[in-house]
């Protein structure tokens, strides 16, 4: 098995892929399209980041690929279903950084509250302002978290062990942890919140959904935190809203249009707006998110390729069969369409092929099928399976 890992992914992700027998090649940057084309040229694993860009066509021209590692917690940078059609099964990080992002929006409350940003610039500036004007502790001030996953949940429990009241909406109804109290709508968290985090994924629903309208639905003076990602809110609007002082201030660790690379060019509307933290993307960079990442998502492709387990794959049917002793383990990816499962059983029964156990799963475009069977007759059963016209891809572990 041979494995590509772009974007600098930590160096235990190699470590771990080389322990098990796998071939890696390591690079510290992303690769154009047409490049990484080539290099995915009898590459069976993928490792990404969030800036390589994988499309339809990516997965057209990489017929030796079966799996697709995303080392973070987004996916939105990958065409999950191309893959999907594909066959190719697409795996994430969605535990690796959850401490990691929620310290930093804690760190970035308090420093809002206490003026620290505007404090620290004077200050390298030659200005002394020693001031308690407009700053306070946190303690009795409510949270308010849109989006109650992984990340904000773990806010929620910080954010209450420091005094703080927490408010929380999710489209997914979630089981509150603590004192925290579910809403049930956003403009519920808005407009009862002294400070609103940001922690959705980028998709239909969530683009620009903080515009002007929700700007102004917001207590007057309170803050904004995104790290989630850049194109839910309205920077333009943002910054209307603190140049008005209707908010207080803004920390922001996601944008809209993102340098490829470290660059001196970065631009925004929130740039020398008072009271505004802006960081590059950082919230889940610390050294402990990227080794607990490298080591998250190896593991699970690994069971992948050599179990063939789906879970926590984000684009198939999660399947999980405990593998058979003395027995070849049949994978197929095929089209979910009336009538594959009859004939893969007419071609076991035709071939006499005895199966040891058998797990299913399907979604609205494909099926996952394992089929443990006897050495003897696993090479004809999986060609047969595999000369289907529904089928998608077809393999066999020893």
């Amino acid at each position: 098995m041979n494995v590509l890992l772009l974007e600098n992914i930590h160096p235990l992700a190699k470590e771990i892929f080389e322990m098990e027998g796998f071939n890696v090649e390591l690079l510290s940057e992303s690769l154009s399209q047409d490049k990484l084309i080539e290099k995915l040229r009898g590459v069976q694993i993928l490792g990404i980041r969030s800036k390589t860009q994988i499309d339809e066509s990516i997965f057209k021209k990489s017929e030796s690929l079966l799996a697709l590692g995303c080392f973070c917690i987004g996916t939105n940078q990958v065409n999950l279903e191309a893959a999907k059609q594909r066959g190719v099964a697409v795996f994430n990080a969605p535990f690796g950084n959850t401490r990691s992002v929620a310290e930093m929006i804690i760190a970035e409350i308090i420093s809002l509250s206490r003026k620290l940003g505007q404090r620290n610039m004077e200050m390298h500036t030659k200005t002394w302002k020693k001031t308690a004007e407009s700053c306070y502790e946190i303690r009795g001030k409510t949270i308010g978290i849109i989006g109650y996953g992984n990340i904000g949940t773990q806010v929620g429990t910080m954010a209450e062990s420091l005094g703080m009241h927490v408010l929380f909406y999710d489209i997914v109804p979630k089981l509150p942890r603590g004192n925290a109290r579910n809403c049930n709508t956003i403009n519920e968290v808005l407009k009862n919140s002294d400070f609103v985090t940001l922690h959705v994924p980028a998709t239909p629903q969530t683009r620009l959904m903080m515009s002007e309208p929700q700007l102004l639905s917001m207590k007057a003076g309170s803050y904004l935190l995104n790290a989630s990602r850049g194109n839910v809110v309205d920077v333009a609007a943002l910054a209307k809203a603190i140049k008005s002082k209707h908010l207080a201030g803004a920390a922001v660790d996601v944008f809209p249009n993102e340098p490829e690379q470290n660059t001196n060019s970065f631009s925004s509307d929130l740039q020398g707006l008072p009271n505004v933290i802006l960081t590059p993307h950082i919230g889940g960079g610390t050294e402990e998110a990227q080794s607990n990442i490298g080591q998250e998502v190896p593991v699970t492709l690994i069971r992948y390729i050599k179990n063939g387990s789906t879970n926590h794959s984000v684009n198939f049917p999660e399947v999980d069969l405990p593998k058979a002793a003395n027995r070849h383990r049949i994978l197929n990816i095929h089209k979910n369409v009336p009538g594959v499962l009859s004939e893969i059983n007419r071609i076991i029964s035709e071939l006499g092929a005895n199966i040891e156990a058998e797990a299913l799963a399907t979604d609205n475009e494909i099926g996952y099928l394992l089929l443990d069977t006897d050495k003897a007759i696993s090479q004809e059963v999986k060609t047969a399976i595999e000369s289907l016209k529904t089928s998608i891809k077809t393999r066999i572990l020893g």
